[in-house]
């Protein structure tokens, strides 16, 4: 893949080191193998125009992907543009490719010419050659115009894509910590507390963390014609403290909305406004008892009443169950569910992405998970086959699911299974247990395809490190959920549970995406995903690198990373000891 250098982009005239739109990828590569005079150079206005004929075909995107990367001024949100060339007669007549970026904004952009001729319509490794157009600088929010064609241009105007992208806010994850998102609070963890005291009047304590780049706030609290503000300055302290006193006459709710507004160095007063609701009705004075207890009295009222008209309508089947093993917050369930997880060894920070998430729905969710790397035993005895066949059978009979986990390496050996060339990931000669995603898809997709077997099937990709381009063909009919944007639904999808329901919405505490990392488990995930997403953003070949490609490579490779059997036993015990001891739940023969 070339990436464009930032010395080609000086010529441009009035690009200045400053300007929010430009490129940081310093690292000149254009020696790609197969290519031919390349060259990388800004736009000009004169360009070769043929007749349709005469022209190559046009290009096709490929994945653009949003990261930070650092310049002399601090981290700073990017985008990485990738297309790939098609693979037809069309290469002969291609002289090179064109593209630009416009900022919607402020209808500023940037233009790059790439001049190379190319031999074959494959590269080296038999795929299509791929192009990229790495670190331009965006700012979050703002919405780009791309824009792309081969060279020589074609003399028709439709020839040219296009396509619209908008950079997430500085909420997203991948930008938050962007020197432009940390001046906005993108990180900032008020971690509000608060204390009360009671007397002639009343008295609360407001405390705050104060943020790096935000010197003074306003703290305010309200309640039914009741406002009250204070302005304070954090004059370098950590942690900052205003109080509140009041008579109880003042209120006439005793519930009350506490909010904290600072002011960012760039979004000023448009920050964003954390608040907490203060419950004082503990505290309230005598001449709200009445009120209290004769609503009291009446929700006491409503209760019996629904109690006697639910036991004269009860039916009299026996409802009876029993205590579930361990139930997520908010949610119960009538039995412990068990998932079979089917994934592809595409690296080892994402086999460890895989057994961060095998342990959270363990701990939190209280499934039972079945994952060959903690069936080796049972494994070695059966055989790969036969593993796989016994627990697809245990699944069509019970209400059990099967969950397969999309990502590069099995949209790379799917199109092996349709007669493309032959795949052998490097952690796959090293694992023990070898391939198992080829025999899970040579057994499961005949079982999938028919109607009746859906249900059973659950298709996932955790997309800052995957996209929905890795689900095999066969699976575009069902639903694919987003981790861990969507795991909620997807929780719920294992336990046969609609979220939204005739008068109600089902909602499981600590599954969301911006609650999920709150217990440990799900802490250690995100870690995870973090280690491996930071890690394709600085090798954006990586998947290639893992790629073996000789059979003399792959038997190096299992020569090397194989351990003997005495090695594997005590690797297993280990691993089951330490599963034991952590009661994460995880399925074991």
């Amino acid at each position: 893949m070339i990436r464009v250098p930032l010395l080609c982009f000086y010529l441009t005239a009035g690009l200045q080191a400053l300007a929010s739109l430009r490129i940081l990828d310093q690292r000149p590569d254009c020696t790609q193998p197969g290519l031919e005079n390349c060259t990388i150079n800004s736009c000009s206005d004169k360009r070769t125009i043929e007749r349709r004929r005469h022209a190559p075909t046009g290009p096709e995107w490929d994945l653009e992907q949003v990261g930070v990367w650092l310049d002399e001024h601090g981290p700073v949100p990017v985008v990485n543009v990738t297309w790939k060339i098609q693979a037809d007669g069309g290469v002969k007549a291609l002289r090179g490719s064109e593209i630009s970026v416009l900022d919607e904004s402020t209808n500023k952009s940037i233009c790059v010419q790439f001049s190379y001729k190319l031999k074959k319509e494959l590269n080296p490794t038999y795929l299509k050659w791929t192009f990229s157009l790495d670190g331009v600088v965006v700012e979050p929010g703002r919405t780009y115009m791309l824009s792309l064609f081969n060279l020589p241009e074609p003399d028709i105007e439709d020839y040219r894509l296009k396509k619209q992208i908008t950079i997430p806010g500085c909420a997203d994850r991948r930008i938050q910590k962007a020197q432009m998102c940390l001046e906005n609070g993108s990180l900032w963890d008020p971690n509000v507390t608060t204390f009360y005291k009671q007397g002639r009047r009343f008295l609360i304590v407001v405390g705050f963390k104060a943020a790096q780049y935000s010197e003074r706030y306003q703290v305010s609290i309200q309640s039914r014609g009741f406002h009250c503000s204070k302005n304070v300055s954090k004059e370098n302290q950590t942690l900052l403290n205003v109080s509140f006193e009041f008579g109880w006459w003042q209120l006439s709710h005793c519930k009350m909305v506490l909010m904290i507004q600072p002011f960012f160095v760039r979004c000023k007063k448009n920050c964003r406004r954390p608040e907490k609701i203060i419950d004082l009705c503990e505290y309230s004075s005598p001449r709200t008892s009445l009120f209290k207890a004769t609503v009291g009295l009446l929700a006491v009222g409503v209760f019996l009443a629904c109690l006697l008209w639910k036991a004269s309508h009860k039916d009299p089947v026996n409802t009876s169950s029993s205590t579930s093993k361990q139930q997520p917050d908010g949610f119960q369930m009538q039995n412990r569910r068990r998932v079979l997880i089917i994934y592809s060894l595409d690296h080892p920070l994402y086999k460890n992405i895989v057994l961060k998430l095998c342990s959270f729905m363990a701990s939190k969710c209280g499934t039972e998970v079945v994952l060959d790397l903690l069936d080796s035993t049972r494994l070695g005895v059966l055989g790969s086959i036969q593993w796989l066949d016994c627990h697809r059978d245990q699944t069509g009979s019970s209400s059990d699911k099967i969950l397969i986990l999309c990502s590069r390496g099995v949209r790379a050996k799917w199109r092996a299974m349709c007669g493309d060339k032959p795949v052998c990931l490097r952690e796959d000669a090293c694992s023990a247990v070898g391939d198992m995603l080829s025999p899970a898809l040579s057994l499961m997709v005949p079982h999938f395809v028919r109607s009746a077997s859906f249900e059973k099937y659950i298709l996932a990709y955790f997309d800052d490190v995957c996209c929905e381009e890795d689900v095999p063909p066969p699976f575009n009919i069902t639903v694919r959920y987003k981790l861990m944007k969507q795991f909620e639904e997807l929780f719920f999808r294992i336990m046969d549970t609609e979220k939204r329901e005739p008068g109600r919405v089902n909602h499981v505490e600590g599954f969301s995406e911006r609650e999920y990392f709150r217990c440990p488990s799900g802490g250690a995930l995100r870690d995870a995903l973090e280690a491996f997403h930071a890690y394709q953003l600085e090798n954006p070949q990586w998947f290639e690198d893992e790629l073996l490609g000789h059979s003399v490579e792959i038997q190096d490779m299992m020569t090397d990373c194989v351990p003997d059997s005495t090695q594997v036993g005590s690797h297993v015990k280990t691993k089951e000891r330490d599963l034991t001891r952590d009661k994460t739940g995880l399925y074991m023969a």
